[in-house]
């Protein structure tokens, strides 16, 4: 458990709509998280933050981010992304076997606590965020 467990804290990183933005965020995540005290959370978190980051670095054209925030004893992984298109619903995870796309999001809503998404518009930017959260336990 952290040091300061009731500290909050929240990160964000911007990175253009690039494949290798993803390994940013996973070693960012992982750096952040170890400073933080929150070893037990890295490898479940970078597999979160990977598979939202490739969701918006592969689907839309415009530019993400990666957002981390720790709170009250919750650790809340999130990808903007600027296509305010809705998320189709995710499969479940045992019935989509060998299927080359749609795991994703499975693979989110198995390994966190809870997830969701929401349309975002802010000083004229339009996009949409993904956020999953794991509970410390």
């Amino acid at each position: 458990m952290p040091e300061n467990e009731t500290e909050a804290w929240e990160y964000s990183l911007y990175i253009p709509n690039d494949p290798r933005a993803v390994t940013v965020c996973r070693r960012t995540l992982r750096l952040i998280l170890t400073l933080h005290g929150l070893i037990g959370f890295v490898d479940v978190a970078e597999l979160l933050a990977a598979e939202l980051v490739t969701n918006a670095v592969r689907h839309t054209k415009g530019p993400a981010a990666l957002r981390v925030r720790w709170s009250a004893g919750v650790l809340r992984i999130g990808a903007w992304d600027a296509d305010p298109e809705p998320l189709g619903p995710p499969g479940k995870l045992e019935q989509l076997g060998e299927a080359e796309e749609g795991r994703g999001l499975a693979l989110v809503r198995a390994c966190s606590d809870l997830w969701g998404w929401q349309p975002l518009s802010r000083f004229g930017n339009r996009g949409k965020y993904v956020w999953c959260e794991l509970v410390a336990a």
